[in-house]
């Protein structure tokens, strides 16, 4: 069982909803007693069909920064291909001063086929992503914590640039990264991640999950890092029955994931509450016998 105690988050895609459904979604959840409510990044709907409404990802989250009171908010992931790092350090920001500090950054490498042909968007290999993703989390944390930041990188070049204010949060904002590359991908979470996130489509996944957990203590260790420094997470779709829930939440807690976000498939507000009701059951999974 995982030593740091279960984090119990809620994520609802900003698609196929109106600005109410989903103003009710974020308040149903701030007030139902989760712990994070996430966002997503994607310029089209997600799943077989691609087409119908969506909403962008970060005006969304200076929407939810108002909505709501004392959940945490983020996007699960953010992609590092539609934003330089500079525009995104001060988007971030913005909405952690929004928030009152309650805004987790969440970054993958990004790259989405359909989409990015749609728009005319390159696709860089996926050696390049990952060579941006760990660039882009050293222009920001840099960014977020000095005055004045010069960074000559392959693929990212800043000259003197400053950027205020800094965030409400210190030393920064919490960084959770999206990547599972057991060379290179593992690599940029080991050197720069408060959190280390993965899908998992089943509970039938955990034993790869598990296999890279593993593989990242050994990235940490090659980086001088405690893996403990780096909580583990992973974000589920719910099954409909509450035993089912409980059991793969368990399954997830008991290999040392620490933060576990629900999924809903669908049901909106009405479904977050039901979910809510599971909480105390999900926390007790988290509580060290005595």
């Amino acid at each position: 069982m995982s030593d740091h105690g279960l984090t119990i988050g809620i994520k609802a895609s900003q698609q196929h909803a109106s600005i109410g459904d989903l103003r009710r979604l974020w308040h149903t959840a701030d007030e139902a007693g989760f712990d994070s409510c996430w966002a997503f990044d994607h310029l089209v709907p997600m799943g077989r069909v691609r087409e119908g409404d969506i909403f962008e990802g970060w005006t969304i989250l200076a929407a939810m920064a108002e909505a709501t009171r004392r959940i945490r908010i983020g996007t699960l992931v953010t992609s590092n291909l539609y934003r330089h790092p500079g525009l995104l350090a001060k988007m971030a920001v913005t909405v952690d001063h929004l928030s009152g500090g309650r805004l987790t950054m969440g970054l993958g490498a990004g790259g989405d086929a359909y989409a990015d042909a749609m728009f005319g968007l390159p696709l860089p290999t996926a050696r390049e992503r990952v060579g941006r993703l760990g660039e882009a989390c050293d222009v920001l944390t840099r960014l977020w914590t000095e005055q004045t930041v010069t960074f000559r990188g392959t693929y990212y070049t800043l000259e003197e640039a400053h950027s205020d204010p800094k965030p409400l949060q210190k030393p920064r904002l919490p960084l959770w990264i999206a990547s599972n590359g057991p060379r290179y991908g593992l690599r940029v979470v080991a050197a720069h991640a408060d959190v280390w996130l993965n899908a998992s489509l089943t509970p039938e996944d955990l034993g790869d999950l598990v296999r890279l957990s593993r593989r990242l203590d050994e990235h940490c260790a090659d980086v001088g890092r405690d893996p403990a420094t780096i909580r583990r997470a992973v974000q589920f779709r719910v099954p409909d029955r509450a035993d089912e829930i409980l059991r793969a939440a368990e399954r997830y807690a008991r290999a040392g994931f620490s933060d576990l976000i629900l999924m809903p498939y669908q049901g909106g507000a009405d479904r977050v509450e039901e979910l809510a009701g599971l909480l105390p059951a999900l926390r007790a999974l988290g509580e060290t016998p005595s």
